[in-house]
């Protein structure tokens, strides 16, 4: 845990500096400032390096460019980027042929080339078939077009067309030139952007037609590998001027794939990456001055109409989400202004496949609406409903954001609705997307390993802290007597999960503890009024609680009292070490409150009266407790909450939203089964409407109230609570949104359990069928071999996907003699993280055998879906397992 906690604080150290530099906007060295969280592009650099001095015949212009590229091929033969474990990525492809023709255009680098040209040749295939088809547009114009660059510096690619899915990328290229016009307004980037990889039929680009191009704000004057081709073949000053003052900026040689580069853009996906990936708890103060920026230019700029610019759009929605998301007064029409302009709204419809990550943007933006904002409610719903389309659609032509599960993280977001997501599972959910592949913005990748390094081991440390947490709580609760009752739900897990998962991780173990354990106690003693005790005895134990004398009780209230005496005590103690105050009483005059409203409902339920609707809402306000698990845990969360509040919440506004709102959430689903015990719920005391009418009705009251109580969460002035008090309303609505959300999960046995799991026992490594240790890839080398020492080559003819992807790049790169020893854990069996690894081996025994035996190929594939089936049921038995004991 030590070495865990300071490689975090290394990591952390690391960053801060990276962020701080953003902040100050300093490029006094390469990539540092607003570029230190765009990756380099390989691609551009190379392009830079073609360029010829006109002073000094046969020497290139940029030689700081041309040392780059002879500097910085990988040790597996190619150029460009690589995913969390060090695998090419797409962008590689385009980049290799770039710099390949950048050395040969010197006649330097032989070796070098020579090892780029193994690298496509071997990889080429197996990278494009992890796409399937779905290609991003720059993608599509430039691999192309560094195809044909190549032969015409005399390399021999032909074979690449050798390759189904090059001829196909081909065919779209042709469509794409086709359809568009060289400077489209329809089209960002245009083509003119890609104008180095333009081929020679689509247009005569002359020297003339580029100079007339050149204005400053024109594309070919922020794509440095536009303007190094450009430069090429007119050799105007203005591309000189801005080469130069590129390579000036960027001194070690490396440009960035876009120049100048948007730094509002850079700065609210930086926020964004840190927050998603969980992580937002280590940069706090940053992300207030990152955003604090943001806010300056979102406030004083006027929204870019011009041109329908996908990548504004998105760079709005987002900082809207962001900022608001802090407090920040923010009005949606910044990029909203779509829904009111005929042309720009038939756009988006029309061709929405290209904009599907800006509506994924927009769509997530909604999820901050306040009352009264139709054109926020109008925006959800356009950008849902082409988003549902989108989904049935193969592919997608989008070249604003580009990673290849987009298309899962949509159909996450339009799944569950973010009001009803845990936040510590919505962290794994990105770090996991994150790790498939880096995220681009157009060409540029938004990558940082140390980033993807500390979220993982923050992860691990987070789900450290919570196992161990449970264990503590399943403990108390056993010891206490809550968990053998017999009558009650026994939902220890779940409490604690549902905490542990919406309150920041930053947060102490108290707050988490305090709560989980408040609901504990609320579900045992809630199932003891509701379905156990009889009237006199549930009146001896209210008795008992106002007065606090457990004199005269027994059985059940005896057990539930002597726990909720252990628990306040606890808390009163805990307090007192903090903060000097003794709270007791307040803590027990805010429980009698809940235990006396729990009589009253079972009075009402026993006796057979029928109160009226102000009546039940008073009452049931009361009764689902919520008001006890947050006003609590503000005692811990802000040392200047008074403890006076405790008992005077009803003044709050906030509060009385979470109260109502988790009233009415819970009568939405609980109806039907309170209606068959006899229970009152607000739904059936509607007069004279039928059971549709009622529902509509209180969801209208229910959508209203969950505005209200997010408008008082997120913006200061409205209520008299700090921030983090704030904070902890809203995660609350999150659980019970959760709970209640289209079913009654909470009395669910089951409904739950992979939601803990993942949240506490299931590592991410385990998530995918892949080995947990990484080596690099060799030079070139696709050839395995068996323990006879005969060499094999394997084929590439599986089924396509990611994951099949990294197998692939893995079996075409080990030797067999690596992987001959993890035979025997077929035999042992002991370890979690060793279960995939044997079913890695098993893919490498039907990848050797179905190419020694071609007909026995769909059956061999059979038999390694079965082995991995029963290695994934082992797996989940172990976790299954330990559920079951916490």
């Amino acid at each position: 845990m030590e070495n865990s906690s300071s490689s975090i604080q290394a990591l952390v150290s690391r960053i801060k500096e990276r962020i701080t530099h953003l902040i100050n906007g300093n490029n006094s060295n390469d990539y540092i400032g607003v570029q230190s969280f765009v990756s380099p592009s390989a691609y551009d650099t190379a392009w830079l390096a073609m360029v010829a001095d006109p002073r000094q015949l046969g020497k290139p212009m940029f030689k700081a460019c041309l040392d780059w590229v002879l500097d910085n091929q990988n040790p597996s033969g190619f150029w460009g980027e690589t995913d969390w474990e060090g695998f090419p990525t797409i962008d590689s492809l385009p980049a290799t042929l770039a710099c390949m023709v950048a050395l040969k255009t010197w006649n330097l680098g032989h070796q070098h080339i020579q090892k780029g040209m193994a690298f496509i040749s071997a990889n080429a295939a197996i990278i494009l078939k992890g796409y399937g088809n779905s290609f991003p547009r720059w993608f599509t114009i430039i691999f192309p077009g560094m195809i044909e660059l190549a032969k015409k510096a005399g390399m021999e690619v032909a074979f690449l067309h050798e390759i189904e899915e090059i001829n196909d990328i081909f065919d779209e290229r042709s469509k794409i030139l086709q359809r568009e016009q060289i400077i489209d307004k329809y089209e960002h980037p245009p083509l003119l952007s890609y104008l180095e990889a333009l081929p020679s039929w689509y247009c005569c680009f002359d020297e003339e037609s580029i100079v007339s191009s050149l204005n400053e704000d024109g594309p070919v004057l922020q794509s440095p590998s536009a303007a190094a081709h450009a430069f090429i073949v007119t050799g105007h000053e203005r591309c000189l001027a801005y080469l130069q003052t590129l390579v000036q900026t960027c001194k070690s040689g490396a440009v960035p794939p876009m120049y100048p580069v948007d730094e509002d853009f850079i700065k609210v996906c930086t926020v964004d990456q840190l927050q998603r990936l969980g992580l937002s708890g280590y940069f706090n103060r940053e992300i207030q001055q990152l955003l604090e920026q943001v806010y300056r230019s979102y406030k004083n700029q006027q929204p870019t109409k011009l041109n329908i610019v996908p990548a504004n759009l998105f760079r709005d929605s987002l900082a809207f989400r962001l900022l608001r998301m802090q407090g920040y007064h923010v009005s949606p029409w910044r990029f909203c202004w779509f829904l009111s302009d005929e042309t720009a709204l038939a756009h988006i419809s029309n061709n929405f496949r290209k904009f599907s990550s800006v509506l994924y943007s927009i769509y997530r933006a909604t999820d901050v609406m306040f009352r009264g904002e139709m054109e926020l409610q109008d925006a959800r719903l356009l950008s849902r409903a082409l988003l549902e389309e989108y989904l049935t659609l193969g592919s997608t032509d989008d070249d604003i954001l580009m990673w290849p599960n987009l298309r899962n993280m949509i159909e996450y977001e339009l799944d569950t609705p973010w009001i009803a997501r845990m936040d510590h599972l919505d962290h794994r959910k990105w770090i996991e997307e994150s790790k498939a592949s880096p995220l681009y913005l157009g060409k540029a990748s938004f990558y940082s390993a140390d980033l993807m390094q500390l979220a993982e081991e923050h992860f691990k440390f987070v789900q450290s802290t919570y196992k161990s947490e449970l264990e503590e709580l399943t403990r108390w609760s056993k010891a206490w007597g809550l968990t053998d009752v017999g009558f009650a739900r026994e939902r220890t897990a779940y409490c604690y999960f549902a905490c542990a998962s919406s309150i920041p991780s930053s947060y102490n173990c108290d707050v988490r503890l305090i709560v989980a354990k408040s609901a504990t106690l609320i579900t045992v003693a809630d199932d003891f009024f509701d379905m156990e005790g009889v009237l006199d005895e549930l009146k001896y134990l209210t008795a008992a609680v106002q007065g606090w004398d457990d004199r005269g009780l027994t059985g059940h209230s005896k057990i539930i009292f002597n726990a909720l005496d252990n628990f306040v005590r606890d808390t009163a103690m805990k307090y007192v070490a903090q903060q000097g105050n003794d709270i007791t009483y307040n803590l027990r005059q805010l429980w009698y409150e809940a235990f006396d409203s729990w009589l009253k409902e079972a009075t009402w339920s026993k006796t057979g009266h029928i109160p009226s609707m102000a009546s039940y809402l008073q009452v049931g306000m009361i009764s689902i407790a919520v008001h006890v698990l947050v006003l609590q845990a503000a005692c811990f969360v802000d040392p200047s909450f008074p403890a006076s509040k405790l008992n005077s919440y009803k003044h709050e506004m906030i509060t009385k939203y979470l109260m109502l709102s988790t009233r009415l959430l819970n009568d939405l689903q609980s109806y039907k089964k309170e209606d068959r015990d006899g229970k009152k719920n607000l739904i059936l005391l509607y007069p004279n409407a039928k059971i549709e009418e009622s529902i509509a009705n209180v969801e209208s009251i229910l959508d209203q109230t969950k505005k209200k109580l997010l408008e008082h969460a997120l913006m200061d002035g409205l209520d008299g609570m700090s921030k983090a008090c704030k904070q902890l309303h809203l995660s609350t609505l999150k659980v019970f949104q959760m709970f209640f959300n289209s079913a009654n999960h909470f009395d669910s046995n089951t409904a739950m359990l992979d939601a803990i799991k993942k949240a506490i026992y299931i590592p991410l490594e385990d998530q995918a069928l892949k080995p947990v240790v990484h080596h690099p890839l060799s030079e070139g080398n696709n050839s395995m071999k068996n323990p006879s020492g005969k060499s094999f080559k394997f084929g590439y003819h599986s089924r396509k996907g990611r994951i099949m992807t990294r197998m692939r790049l893995r079996c075409s790169t080990y030797r067999w003699d690596e992987w001959w020893p993890w035979s025997e854990w077929i035999h042992r069996g002991k370890s979690v993280s060793s279960a995939y690894k044997i079913c890695l081996f098993a893919w490498l025994c039907y990848e050797w055998w179905m190419e020694q035996n071609k007909r026995y190929a769909s059956s061999g594939w059979k038999i390694v879906e079965k082995v991995h089936q029963l290695i994934a049921q082992a797996v989940h038995c172990q976790v299954d397992a330990a559920v079951r004991d916490a």
